[in-house]
């Protein structure tokens, strides 16, 4: 684990929502890529109204190069400045990568109105191709109370998020953070299988068919508006590999 994980995972969602509008740039080129604003870059949708939860089954594809930071692909809501009076509030679950850890973690973040960021460890080794469905789900009958889900049973205890009812439009995301290095990107490449929300508190699923798309130069997503499902990748490596297959190549 990295020495401050907290931070590591929390910084992450900061610099999310700096990007979450943007139109995949689709730049490649070299033997390296510089990553995005403050070492991350991203790869996702992000769902276009708001929503009661989200869930999605993941699927980490290859064995991560990760040199500094973490790689992660997860499902969330809210966001920096996305609590009461402007404060940070969020809530996520989904896989993660460090250097020199074999396997992948499952995970989960909490982020309180004025409190840090907390990381949970929900499993730890995971191997390459191993698909889980996970979840954030307001719970019905009790606003602003959320819980995580994993393989559609509940994985934590009620999380309380004041002011969060009603008011979050949720995000399916693979990520990558240099661990502050300025240096190239790690790799990833994640499958978000069937992503869909939440219509009302514990239920009323519905397929993410519209949204925004999340990313960058040293990305690819492969997500059309009426597919819940996609491809995200990341770094030099990867992109490379996956450079002759027309998918990805079309999506530019």
């Amino acid at each position: 684990m990295p020495a401050d994980p907290d931070k590591a995972m929390g910084l992450g969602f900061r610099s999310l929502l700096l990007a979450a509008a943007f139109t995949l740039a689709g730049v490649y080129g070299g033997n390296a890529l510089a990553c995005g604003t403050g070492g991350y870059t991203y790869a996702g949708v992000a769902a276009s109204g708001h929503a009661y939860g989200i869930s999605a089954t993941i699927t980490p594809l290859s064995a991560f190069s990760v040199v500094s930071g973490h790689v992660a692909g997860w499902v969330g809501v809210g966001g920096p400045k996305q609590g009461p009076g402007g404060t940070d509030e969020w809530l996520q679950v989904g896989f993660s990568g460090f250097p020199q850890l074999t396997g992948n973690d499952l995970y989960f973040e909490v982020a309180k109105p004025n409190g840090n960021p907390t990381y949970h460890q929900l499993a730890t080794g995971l191997a390459v191709g191993r698909s889980v469905h996970l979840a954030v789900l307001e719970m019905h009958k009790r606003p602003n109370y959320w819980r995580v889900w994993v393989n559609r049973k509940p994985a934590s205890q009620p999380i309380y998020l004041p002011q969060s009812h009603g008011r979050w439009s949720p995000i399916a995301t693979a990520e990558s953070w240099d661990g502050g290095t300025g240096g190239t990107c790690n790799d990833f490449l994640y499958r978000f299988h069937g992503v869909s929300l939440a219509g009302f508190p514990g239920g009323g699923w519905h397929r993410l068919l519209t949204g925004y798309r999340i990313g960058d130069s040293a990305t690819r997503l492969t997500w059309r508006a009426g597919s819940a499902s996609f491809l995200a990748a990341g770094g030099a490596d990867v992109l490379r590999s996956l450079a002759s297959f027309p998918l990805i190549r079309s999506t530019r």
